[in-house]
């Protein structure tokens, strides 16, 4: 189903070595807002930084795919030491793909995380990628966020007692 992810995680810091062979996984595409940093936020989350240099320590390839603008993206993205791709146009696949040719991964082995089924969740299986929903690091209060999880919740039901 286009709307279900392959996993689904507490947060992108569930993701380690063991976690990466257990899926077959050599790289990831990671979303920005409310996976890596809160929305809007110009600093990442505790812990990001930390796990990066984990994930590069494995020789996990990274790039970041936002529908953000680069105003947004870029900054952050570099003050990770990440590559990235702005306006991404998810669930389109033109930023994914993008990101696939720039970290030069087989589709099978890689895999699109983000905290959205109806941009990461959808443009990830779409683009034949594994895919990861993980849940944002604190829950938007803003009105448009309600409704896309509301909106989310009838295609996925999040069981929260299945949550790794």
């Amino acid at each position: 189903m286009i709307f279900k992810p392959h996993i689904w995680i507490k947060n992108v810091l569930s993701i380690d070595e063991a976690f990466l062979k257990e899926h077959g996984i050599d790289a990831l595409i990671l979303d920005l807002d409310n996976t890596l940093s809160m929305h809007g936020d110009p600093a990442a989350e505790q812990g990001i930084p930390e796990w990066l240099d984990e994930m590069r320590a494995l020789g996990i390839k990274m790039v970041v795919v936002s529908n953000n603008t680069n105003r947004r993206v870029a900054p952050l993205a570099r003050k990770l030491g990440l590559p990235f791709v702005a306006n991404g146009a998810k669930p389109l696949t033109i930023g994914i793909t993008r990101a696939l040719k720039h970290l030069g991964t087989d589709r099978s082995r890689t895999a699109v995380v983000g905290d959205q089924i109806f941009t990461d969740v959808m443009g990830g299986n779409f683009a034949g990628t594994k895919t990861i929903l993980v849940e944002p690091f604190h829950i938007e209060k803003g009105i448009l966020f309600k409704v896309k999880r509301a909106a989310e919740s009838l295609v996925f039901r999040r069981d929260f007692s299945k949550l790794k």
